[in-house]
């Protein structure tokens, strides 16, 4: 199965295509569309959405998997990245490809055990599972990676289990 994962953000939107549970490192693709901070907002979040829906495009994924939100102090944060994500969820849907979307905490305790391991573990197991020499750059590449494995493996628990998803 091809599992692409998404790391909402405005000023940069990281994505990473698994093949799980078979593929190799040869598989795993990723990279980051980046937005300049003086571009209008507007203008922003098209190219984030077309470049999102050229990625699908390109990469034809079997499923989606969105990093949802997680924010307690910066609210005008929040609030740039939730319209960046809309424009995301909407790309995924326009694309028709099965989406699923996970907490910070579920993904990081998919990919380490601990759903409050820092971003620096995350990312060294992201590198470890994927069979990967390095650890993938820019970081909301790696954390798209991850959301990947996230529902790789939640997509097997529910298979083992007999929960459907």
């Amino acid at each position: 199965m091809r599992i692409l994962g998404i790391d909402p953000g405005l000023a940069a939107v990281g994505w990473g295509l698994i093949v799980y549970p078979e593929g190799g490192p040869a598989d795993v693709q990723w990279g980051a569309i980046k937005t300049p901070a003086g571009m209008a907002p507007p203008a922003r979040l098209r190219q984030i959405h077309d470049g999102i829906a050229q990625v699908i495009e390109d990469l034809r994924p079997d499923a989606i998997s969105v990093e949802e939100l997680f924010f307690a102090t910066n609210v005008k944060t929040a609030i740039v990245v939730a319209q960046a994500r809309g424009v995301i969820i909407l790309a995924t849907s326009e694309s028709g490809v099965d989406v699923a979307e996970y907490t910070p905490l579920q993904i990081k305790k998919a990919v380490t055990g601990r759903g409050k391991a820092g971003k620096a573990q995350v990312q060294k197991m992201v590198a470890h599972l994927l069979g990967l020499k390095e650890i993938p750059r820019p970081d909301h590449a790696a954390d798209a990676l991850a959301a990947a494995l996230c529902h790789g493996h939640s997509i097997k628990m529910n298979r083992l289990t007999g929960v459907a998803r």
